[in-house]
């Protein structure tokens, strides 16, 4: 057990240390294990934070990110957090001002992450696999960058079925009504 969670340690080490050496502009820490953002990382990547435009923190355990996540990490452009156990974002998320993709899916979102609709470069969010029922269709309508959403396997109620199509101009996926997720 110990041995492991030190290689999980040390590849989320060697990730962040290849970032930080190479001036990369992408931070990949997919599939590290984590349970939460290392607070360690802010301190060592305090100086290029401002140049990381892509974060993947896929397929880890994160059952949620801080507020300062959001603001240190204001620059950027995608976020890729699928495969979790997010439920809610901090509202700091309307820090990413510049974040044009957010993919969400498989994650345990009961409530539609409403602050998203207040990021003016937002073009693509997925949210599939997720437990939204209700969608904020007016918001999403009036959001200027939106291209597509995606929230196939959610079980969304009718209204918004309904109601949604004819006030949208972007790409809006939705699985039939009562279909189910594909088994892993």
């Amino acid at each position: 057990m110990l041995k492991k969670m030190g290689e999980a340690v040390a590849r989320v080490a060697r990730k962040v240390n290849e970032t930080v050496e190479s001036g990369s502009d992408t931070l990949d820490l997919a599939e590290c294990k984590l349970v939460s953002f290392p607070i360690g990382i802010y301190k060592v990547l305090w100086n290029v934070s401002g140049q990381i435009h892509l974060i993947t923190l896929a397929n880890n355990e994160l059952k949620s990110l801080t507020s300062k996540f959001m603001t240190t990490f204001s620059q950027l452009r995608e976020l890729h957090l699928e495969g979790n156990f997010l439920h809610r974002l901090p509202s700091e998320v309307s820090a990413l001002q510049h974040l044009k993709a957010i993919d969400l899916s498989r994650n345990q979102f009961q409530d539609f992450p409403e602050q998203l609709t207040t990021l003016p470069a937002l073009e693509t969010i997925n949210l599939e696999e997720n437990e939204i029922v209700d969608v904020p269709v007016e918001k999403l309508a009036a959001m200027p960058a939106l291209r597509s959403i995606n929230l196939r396997f959610n079980p969304l109620n009718a209204e918004v079925r309904v109601i949604a199509p004819p006030l949208i101009k972007f790409d809006m996926l939705m699985s039939p009504e009562g279909a189910r997720a594909p088994l892993p």
